[in-house]
C-alpha cells in the first residue's frame, strides 16, 4: 500500500493536495474548462465562475447552470457575490446543497457593474457589512467559507490586513489576496509584499494571486510571501499546460515539455464537445447530439468559445491568419475543418523543411 501524501494545506476539514489553485474567471472557469484543467494540470483546488446571489434569488437558469459539479473536479469551491446579507445566505445554502466543497465569497471584483451594487471589491469600503455577511453564511453552512479580496479600494488604504482579520474572526477558513488595489483593475504589477503583510495578520491559510505565469513565479511567490497556495488565472486561459508546468514546478517535479500542435488541437476540439454537452446538460457529447435543440445548443457552445479556441494554437506559424476564421465559426464541423487544414498545412511545411 502506498504511503498517503500529506496535503499542502487544509481549508477547514477539506484537504488541498497541492498549492496550485485555479482562479474563478467569468466565462472561462466553467465546468468543461475545469475538468480539462484537472485532467491535464491537477490543481489542488479550483473555483467556479462567480455566481450572482441576486440572479440565483430571481431564479435565473443561466446562473443555476454554474452550480453544476463534475466528480472529477473535487475539491471545488463555488464563488458567489452580492451585497444583500439575506440573499447571500440563501445562495450559499443552495451552493452547499449543490455539492460544493467550499463556499467562496467574492470581495475583490473591481468591475463597475458589480461594484455599483455594493458587491465585490466595494465591500472593502464597508467592512461591517462584509463581516456580517461572512458570519451569517458561516453560521448557516457546514462546509468551510473562504473570501477573496483585493489589497484595498485604492492606494490610500491597504485594507486587507484589518479586513482579513475581521473575516477570519467571522469564521472564514481561508483568504485569497489579489495583490492589486481595486482601482487598478489589472493595470500595473501585483505587489507581492502585500501578501506577505497579510500573512502576518491572519492565521488561516492564505492564497496569493497576481501575475503568476511560470513555475518560477509560483515558487518565488511562495518563498517571498509565506502564503500557502498560489492562484493562477489569466495565464491558464486555453492553456492548461501552463497550469501543469506551474504545479510541477511548485512540487519540485520535472516540468513536462510543451505540447505539440496535434495535442493542442485535439484538446481544443474536446473543449468544444464538452461545452456542447454542458449546454445540453448531458454527460457526454454523444448524448447531446440527440437533444431536440442540438443545433441551437451547438451554436451557443461554439460562440461561447470563439475567443478561447484561437488561443490553443497561439504562437504557431500562421495561427494569426486563421484567427478570424475561428472567431466567426458557428459549428463544431467548421472548427474541425479550419483546425484540420491548419494542422495539415503545418505538417506539410515541416516536411518540406526537413527535405531541403
Amino acid at each position: 500500500m502506498s504511503e498517503r501524501k500529506v496535503p499542502a494545506f487544509k481549508v477547514g476539514p477539506v484537504e488541498i493536495a497541492n498549492p496550485l489553485v485555479l482562479a474563478p474567471m467569468e466565462d472561462v472557469s466553467n465546468l468543461p474548462f475545469r475538468v480539462l484543467a484537472k485532467r491535464i494540470a491537477g490543481p489542488g483546488l479550483m473555483f467556479t465562475e462567480f455566481v450572482s446571489a441576486m440572479a440565483v434569488h430571481h431564479g435565473a437558469q443561466k446562473t443555476f447552470k454554474k452550480l453544476r459539479i463534475h466528480p472529477e473536479e473535487r475539491p471545488l469551491g463555488i464563488q458567489i457575490f452580492g451585497a444583500d446579507e439575506d440573499t447571500m445566505v440563501e445562495t450559499a445554502v443552495l451552493c452547499e446543497e449543490a455539492g460544493a466543497d467550499i463556499l467562496d465569497i467574492n470581495m475583490g471584483c473591481w468591475v463597475p457593474k458589480v461594484c455599483k451594487t455594493g458587491a465585490g471589491a466595494a465591500l472593502l469600503k464597508n467592512p461591517d457589512l462584509a463581516a456580517k455577511i461572512v458570519k451569517s453564511i458561516c453560521d448557516r453552512l457546514t462546509i468551510p467559507v473562504t473570501v477573496k479580496v483585493r489589497a484595498g479600494w485604492d492606494y490610500s488604504h491597504f485594507a486587507a490586513p484589518d479586513f482579513g482579520k475581521r473575516c477570519e474572526d467571522a469564521g472564514a477558513k481561508m483568504l485569497t489576496l489579489h495583490a492589486r488595489f481595486a482601482r487598478q483593475g489589472f493595470e500595473g504589477e501585483a505587489d507581492w509584499s502585500l501578501i506577505a503583510k497579510l500573512r502576518e495578520a491572519i492565521s488561516i491559510p492564505l492564497v496569493g494571486n497576481g501575475d503568476v505565469k511560470t513555475p518560477e513565479h509560483a515558487r518565488e511567490m511562495l518563498e517571498r510571501t509565506g502564503c500557502d497556495g498560489v492562484m493562477v488565472g489569466r495565464a491558464a486561459i486555453s492553456n492548461p499546460w501552463a497550469l501543469r508546468a506551474i504545479r510541477q514546478g511548485i512540487m519540485g517535479e520535472e516540468v513536462s515539455p510543451e505540447p505539440g500542435l496535434n495535442e493542442r488541437i485535439d484538446t481544443a476540439l474536446e473543449h468544444v464537445r464538452m461545452m456542447i454537452a454542458y449546454e445540453a446538460n448531458t454527460p457526454t457529447f454523444g448524448e447531446a447530439m440527440h437533444h431536440p435543440d442540438f443545433s441551437g445548443i451547438e451554436l451557443r457552445a461554439v460562440r461561447h468559445l470563439r475567443g478561447q479556441i484561437p488561443l490553443y494554437i497561439k504562437g504557431f506559424s500562421g495561427a494569426g491568419q486563421i484567427r478570424r476564421q475561428l472567431s466567426l465559426a458557428d459549428r463544431l464541423e467548421e472548427l474541425e475543418t479550419i483546425l484540420g487544414d491548419f494542422q495539415q498545412g503545418q505538417s506539410e511545411f515541416a516536411l518540406s523543411r526537413s527535405s531541403t
